[in-house]
């Protein structure tokens, strides 16, 4: 018997090269993935962490592209929230005798897809 997919429209946002450690921001995107948009942004809108305003960003661009798609608003809901590592800086640190030790200031690709339900 064959599976017959529902053809779901979705609309994605990105945030990249965001200045955050993708191991910091993972800790905020597993809160929202899977939940309706409007529960997403109400528990982003009450976490403390950095990241969750990069998120919140994220998750409003992709609201609103959608809403210019005329998507009902109501029944959207967050399918994919990732976060993926990107380049990272190399600094150096001075140490004690003349010595230096490397820094790496990590980035983020913040990808957020919502679809209606």
């Amino acid at each position: 018997m064959a599976k017959v997919l529902e053809d779901q429209k979705k609309w994605t946002a990105k945030h990249r090269f965001a200045r955050i450690s993708p191991r910091k921001a993972r800790l905020v995107i597993d809160l929202i993935r899977g939940r309706k948009c409007d529960e997403a942004l109400t528990q982003l809108k009450f976490n403390p962490r950095r990241s969750a305003r990069m998120v919140e960003g994220v998750l409003k661009s992709a609201m609103v592209n959608a809403d210019e798609k005329e998507a009902d608003m109501r029944r959207l809901f967050v399918t994919e929230a990732r976060i993926d590592g990107g380049p990272y800086y190399r600094r150096w640190r001075p140490k004690d005798r003349g010595r230096a030790h490397p820094i790496a200031k990590r980035t983020s690709h913040i990808i957020v897809v919502v679809a209606e339900k």
